[in-house]
């Protein structure tokens, strides 16, 4: 089975075109380089405003039928980063670990890592990841984190994500 993958870019001026996104094309090479599984990307690009951010991420979990949905963007703190609000608006639960390992791997390259607010957590069956909008945050942030969430995946009955060992060596307990 093809595991659809919503990539969603949270910017206002990524949104009105003055602006190329450049998180969420990072999110997907960094994808294409550890996923060995068939997957296909469901990319969105919407303003930092919390209704558009909550209607699109219901649309990819609930319509679109994405396994997970990877954002980036609106995640400091800024007034209008509204990302992690919109994320816990539209979860059934909360995985606090994503955004606590996520900063703490950040906080090894740049310092400004502290202001970062991501957050995780489930919709029905699908896992939702805030990532940062800088392309090479993104990369440590998925670098730290990715090991655990194919087995999420698993875990939300969600179709298997097998990974390169080269680019992240997915964690599973024994038979699963």
């Amino acid at each position: 089975m093809t595991a659809r993958i919503g990539i969603l870019t949270v910017s206002d001026r990524a949104s009105a075109g003055v602006y190329e996104d450049r998180g969420g094309p990072a999110v997907q090479r960094w994808l294409d380089a550890a996923l060995c599984s068939p997957w296909t990307p469901v990319a969105r690009i919407v303003p930092d405003e919390r209704g558009a951010i909550e209607a699109a991420l219901a649309h990819l979990c609930d319509t679109d039928g994405c396994a997970m949905v990877l954002t980036t963007g609106g995640t400091g703190p800024a007034a209008r980063d509204v990302t992690p609000e919109s994320t816990e608006a539209v979860c059934d639960r909360i995985l606090p670990g994503f955004g606590e390992l996520m900063r703490a791997a950040s906080l090894r390259v740049v310092p400004t890592a502290i202001l970062s607010r991501q957050v995780a957590g489930t919709r029905g069956s699908t896992l939702i990841v805030n990532l940062p909008g800088n392309p090479s945050a993104v990369a440590d942030c998925l670098d730290a984190v990715f090991a655990a969430v194919p087995y999420c995946v698993d875990l939300l009955e969600g179709p298997r994500l097998e990974t390169r060992s080269e680019v992240c060596d997915a964690f599973r307990p024994r038979g699963a």
